[in-house]
């Protein structure tokens, strides 16, 4: 008989979610999957709609990272008009992606994950949130409210709004900055360096806390793919495909993100609205494996993101943050890359860190306020694709356009849905760890969410939501009947 358990406060993720829990007939559990309920539909609409229109529209389709589907976006535009954008606007929408990741990461560290780090998994889940956060460590949660204010100043200031600028266009950006404005960014930038420092702190501080969760969070064998500088460094905005496994071993050294069909490859399943996307080469031998047939692509699972960006990459390229990703290294056998994924939040404050160097570089620069910041041509090439490094992981846009610029076709393959596999595997792990029976309760429910929030997913960015639903978990015995329900209700 089944039952059905309503847990406040609604779940910390953006957007709305399913997980179901399959046991076998002694009650140990055989499968997990991440269901995502929302229906997408971004791709579809903007059929017939203008390549020049497409930066203001993708950039709407989530709040949180507006400025990632902006830029990936305008990238693919500039591709379509077959021009090399000014230095200075490049310049400035790296800045603008700094910028965002410092903003997005600092939501996730502090307000999504805090109350479970601080306050406990255990925790009573009335409390387990940012008011409890508040409540109990108000100056680690002012920190965060100052440290995302930064990201989101920045964003303002260059693109004059912090959610849904549309600033950067195919061709460039629409407006310089300033020298006023430069002065403003770097008169902020010593409170943001400052708070970075107390929560990596804060971070390892607490690291022997969470003994269980630095062993089976996410911790498994995968591939890892990201942008690096043509020299192998961390980069967010431009630069190569690299793919490595978790052995440290190179798959793929630098394939140009235009050429991205010919290593991923995106499968679809009835019970999720997220795409699979998987590495080609590794899918297609497991169709020669052991791997059901219809799963043949689980052996293409990859991660992004954060950790996944740490790990592809030889440095960072700015003091501090090569400091820290040294001391991330060693949170791994030697000569092997760090495969928990609860060390996506380590892997967070080092890129906030190393965003803000950047930012501290890029606005000394005396070219920065050059007041040529766009080009201008007409369509050159009826394909365009664009690719950079969203908070979650990397994006991709690609536009099919006739010879009016007008689209044909468009393809998005968003950072959460190439963490889709990886989510799922993960959720597994945990049900595995925690469940042993036919019974749930509120702080198995939670582990499970956490496990879900390592990867900080973007739901709304990868579908478009009809209508609100819950965030539900089940329990589903050998014979198919829900044993156990718990749901997060709105």
């Amino acid at each position: 008989m089944s039952r059905t358990v309503t847990i406040d406060p609604v779940t910390r993720i953006e957007g709305h979610a399913k997980i179901t829990i399959h046991l076998d007939d002694d009650g140990h559990v055989a499968d997990a999957r991440f269901h995502v309920v929302e229906f997408r539909g971004f791709e579809k609409f903007c059929e017939g709609r203008s390549f020049w229109e497409m930066p203001g529209i993708t950039a709407r389709i989530c709040g949180i990272c507006p400025v990632s589907h902006l830029m990936a976006s305008a990238k693919a535009g500039d591709v379509i008009l077959g021009v090399a954008i000014p230095p200075t606007a490049a310049k400035l929408r790296r800045l603008m992606n700094w910028a965002q990741m410092v903003q997005s990461h600092a939501l996730s560290f502090f307000h999504l994950s805090g109350p479970d780090l601080l306050l406990g998994m255990e925790s009573d889940p009335a409390k387990r949130n940012i008011m409890g956060l508040i409540d109990k460590y108000p100056d680690v949660a002012r920190n965060g409210i100052r440290l995302r204010r930064f990201g989101q100043k920045v964003i303002s200031i260059l693109g004059g709004a912090s959610i849904h600028p549309d600033w950067a266009v195919a061709g460039g950006v629409r407006m310089p900055l300033s020298d006023e404005n430069r002065s403003v960014i770097r008169r902020m930038l010593p409170e943001a360096l400052d708070i970075t420092g107390l929560a990596l702190d804060m971070l390892k501080d607490a690291f022997d806390d969470y003994r269980d969760e630095e062993t089976m969070y996410g911790n498994f064998p995968s591939l890892f793919m990201g942008l690096v500088t043509p020299d192998g460094g961390l980069e967010h905005y431009d630069g190569l495909l690299r793919i490595v496994d978790s052995d440290g071993n190179v798959l793929e050294p630098g394939v140009s993100p235009v050429r991205y069909r010919e290593v991923i490859g995106e499968a679809v399943e009835p019970w999720s609205y997220l795409k699979f996307p998987y590495y080609k080469p590794l899918a297609l031998r497991g169709l020669n494996g052991d791997i059901p047939p219809r799963e043949f692509y689980h052996a293409g699972m990859y991660r992004v993101g954060p950790l996944a960006r740490l790990n592809v990459c030889d440095f960072a390229g700015t003091p501090r943050a090569d400091s820290e990703l040294r001391e991330f290294r060693r949170l791994a056998a030697r000569g092997k890359l760090v495969t928990n994924s609860f060390h996506y939040h380590f892997a967070r404050l080092i890129e906030i860190l190393y965003c803000l160097e950047r930012i501290a570089e890029t606005v000394e620069d005396p070219s920065i306020t050059n007041e040529r910041v766009r080009a201008n041509a007409a369509v050159n090439s009826l394909v365009g694709v664009g690719v950079s490094e969203a908070p979650r992981g990397t994006l991709f846009h690609e536009y099919h356009v006739n010879e009016d610029g007008i689209l044909q076709k468009v393809n998005l393959i968003i950072a959460t849905g190439n963490n889709n596999l990886a989510m799922n595997r993960t959720v597994k792990q945990i049900a595995q760890f925690h469940i042993n029976g036919h019974k749930l309760d509120e702080g198995i429910l939670n582990r499970i969410e956490h496990g879900i929030r390592l990867y900080d997913p973007c739901l709304s960015c990868s579908t478009h939501a009809v209508g609100h639903m819950p965030m539900v978990v089940e329990l589903v015995g050998a014979d198919g009947d829900i044993v156990d329900r718990l749901v997060r209700t709105e």
